[in-house]
């Protein structure tokens, strides 16, 4: 099958397509064909040779698929050839076929293009699954970085289907206009004093959950912006990995740091959590209160122009290749 190989660490051009093996499924696994693979900024990550996959793992990057399952292992009953599905990944999905966990692979939103659902799940579960370990209530105040691209446009709209009033930032007039278009009700230009505004917007209150892909350069002012009882929930660290904690700032407001990776959750844990979006966001998309992300797509073959794209800035919603 032909597949995206990373032939050193390093910038978009150690990425070519190449010949390898098919993989075979065991007991338990399908194997998908690929129709359309997510690029996601883990992606990028594990290119430059900062987030290698769990051990036993391909090494090929891609963390979300869609498709329709080619064959299936001993001991799978749910799904038969031919079946449509995205599935969340661990890695592999820039190739014509991965194998997965049975448990991890669900059908598409029903009313959604198959390659635009290949870019789903990999939000849907990273959205839903950080928001019940901070325990996200209905009516809260959620504030969600990076508010245009693939988490924090889909962020926001989930946390507006929950009675949640939401503050978003992002870094020019038309980005914010989307925010805005999305449902934020703050939109703030992470180019200036956004904890400032975000004060203000919030009468000094500060927000409850905090969903935060930036890491160290962001971790004083998000710790500012929380309110009593807040919840900091880090989910990426395009700004660094080493950060200052002020720990009276968390002390007087009784406040929680913490941080996750879905990617390696135990797959129980991983099955669990796309049971959860098929049944609780599958319904919110189809019935259109949550609109899926506008997208870019590119062929496989132009795998290093989708990553020099996602890493220009320019970007608003999901990449998507097409296999």
């Amino acid at each position: 099958m032909r597949a995206v190989v990373r032939t050193a660490d390093g910038g978009p051009d150690v990425l070519r397509v190449d010949e390898v093996d098919t993989p075979s499924p065991g007991d338990g696994d399908v194997l998908v064909r690929v129709a359309a693979a997510g690029v996601n900024r883990a992606d990028l990550l594990q290119r430059r040779g900062h987030y290698p996959p769990p051990k036993g793992v391909s090494e090929t990057l891609g963390l979300e698929v869609s498709g329709h399952i080619e064959a299936v292992g001993a001991g799978v009953t749910t799904w038969s050839v031919g079946d449509p599905a995205v599935a969340l990944l661990a890695g592999g999905g820039y190739a014509e076929y991965v194998v997965v966990p049975a448990g991890l692979v669900t059908s598409p939103p029903e009313g959604v293009d198959l390659l635009s659902a290949a870019g789903l799940i990999e939000v849907a579960a990273t959205v839903v699954s950080n928001m019940d370990h901070a325990g996200l209530r209905d009516g809260e105040t959620l504030l969600v970085h990076g508010g245009t691209g693939g988490v924090g446009s889909f962020a926001i709209q989930y946390a507006k289907a929950r009675g949640c009033t939401v503050a978003t930032t992002a870094g020019s007039d038309a980005k914010l206009a989307v925010c805005r278009d999305l449902g934020a009700d703050f939109a703030l230009d992470y180019h200036g004093d956004w904890g400032a505004e975000l004060k203000e917007a919030t009468d000094g209150r500060g927000v409850d959950v905090i969903l935060d892909v930036m890491g160290a350069a962001y971790l004083g002012s998000n710790v500012a912006s929380l309110a009593r009882g807040g919840r900091l929930v880090v989910i990426g660290l395009q700004g660094g990995v080493k950060g200052e904690l002020n720990l009276n700032a968390l002390l007087t407001r009784n406040a929680t740091v913490t941080a996750t990776s879905l990617r390696f959750r135990p797959t129980e844990q991983k099955a669990e959590i796309v049971a959860r979006v098929a049944e609780s966001v599958w319904p919110l998309i189809s019935g259109g209160t949550i609109r899926p992300a506008g997208e870019t797509r590119f062929a496989l073959d132009d795998v290093r122009a989708a990553h020099e794209h996602l890493e220009s800035g320019d970007n608003v919603g999901k990449v998507i290749l097409v296999v």
